[in-house]
């Protein structure tokens, strides 16, 4: 541990103790050194999670650590300020999705970056989904044939606003569950089938004395002519399969979350190779007609995303996630909110 990456973290809400904390912690070539929360309990938690981790109150004392790498996990509208004082400390930096609150936002970002020669990345761990993962195993190896539609779906019950920004926060907060889920489904969307041509979408508020969208669907039509359809909510009762693929030739259907996040809340960690593996009857079904079949789900590997920024930093290899990427993600979720103002289908390309 010796030569281990000093990591200093800001922001201990689900983010930062459930995904981040856990993962640097579980990685040989990474140490949690510092994680900023204000918050007495989650300072408490911290100190019970990971003795021997500093806990500070602001970001100044964590860029007064000795640190290798800073990973923003703060509320959505601290990114870019955050982002920006550790860069401006000379260190690479993490920032988990929705990277920046607008894509120019973002844009800006990386060119700051680029100015201080500082890597940037961004959290987009579910690339890393066992689902999503097995989804490109069977586009790249032909068994669809051509890929017509794409479905994705996040949708949860939770009927009872919660309160905390992500519910109760407005515009000013870049809250709602297209920044939070749809940026993972627009990106692995992109990331399946490439740049997007026109976006269509439908953003609601359906729960009382929300500010931001908990029920959303959008549109994409790739340039390569696939559609995706994502559905992303907070207010569906039963939910859709995840994934539903049309192609020329077979379907894939895949009911079921990716079993990772879960593990994470029981306190599990990626030590050993069952990490990230669903048993047989969550496999998903391949076929035509009556002729379909299971097929084995890739196993998710989270711990793939710090792999990535341990090779960025050491080797200089490409971060694991293009920043470029994440604003990409931005300019489709500027164009959905345009298309459900104005009830239009926006074109990008």
């Amino acid at each position: 541990m010796s030569s281990a990456l000093r990591v200093g973290l800001v922001g201990y809400g689900v983010g930062g103790a459930i995904f981040h904390a856990p993962l640097i912690a579980a990685h040989p070539s990474l140490r949690l050194s510092a994680v900023v929360t204000s918050n007495s309990e989650r300072q408490q938690q911290v100190r019970a999670d990971h003795p021997g981790t500093a806990v500070v109150d602001d970001v100044d004392a964590l860029l007064a650590q000795e640190l290798d790498l800073v990973v923003v996990a703060s509320p959505n509208r601290t990114h870019v300020e955050l982002a920006t004082a550790a860069l401006d400390a000379g260190l690479p930096v993490v920032v988990d999705k929705p990277f920046t609150p607008t894509a120019m936002e973002g844009r800006r970002l990386i060119e700051h970056a680029a100015a201080r020669g500082q890597v940037l990345t961004v959290f987009q761990n579910r690339r890393w989904d066992s689902d999503v993962r097995t989804v490109a195993k069977l586009v790249e190896e032909g068994e669809l044939g051509r890929v017509q539609r794409f479905e994705s779906r996040f949708e949860r019950w939770s009927p009872t606003p919660k309160p905390t920004w992500r519910d109760s926060g407005g515009a000013e907060d870049v809250a709602g569950i297209l920044y939070d889920l749809g940026s993972h489904l627009i990106d692995q969307a992109l990331q399946l089938f490439g740049p997007v041509a026109a976006v269509y979408a439908e953003i609601d508020r359906r729960r009382e004395g929300v500010r931001a969208d908990d029920d959303s669907y959008l549109a994409l039509t790739h340039v390569n002519g696939v559609r995706s359809h994502l559905w992303m909510s907070k207010v569906a009762a039963q939910a859709g399969p995840r994934f539903r693929v049309l192609g020329d030739r077979a379907a894939f259907t895949k009911h079921g979350l990716d079993p990772q996040e879960a593990a994470l809340r029981e306190g599990r960690l990626p030590v050993d190779d069952s990490w990230g593996r669903e048993p047989e009857e969550s496999w998903g079904v391949l076929g035509a007609g009556d002729d379909a079949r299971r097929v084995p789900s890739e196993p998710g590997d989270y711990l793939a995303f710090y792999d990535g920024v341990v090779k960025s930093l050491r080797e200089g290899a490409p971060p694991p996630v293009d920043p470029a990427d994440a604003v990409a993600v931005l300019d489709i979720i500027s164009a959905a909110h345009r298309s459900a103002a104005e009830i239009t289908v926006e074109r990008l390309l």
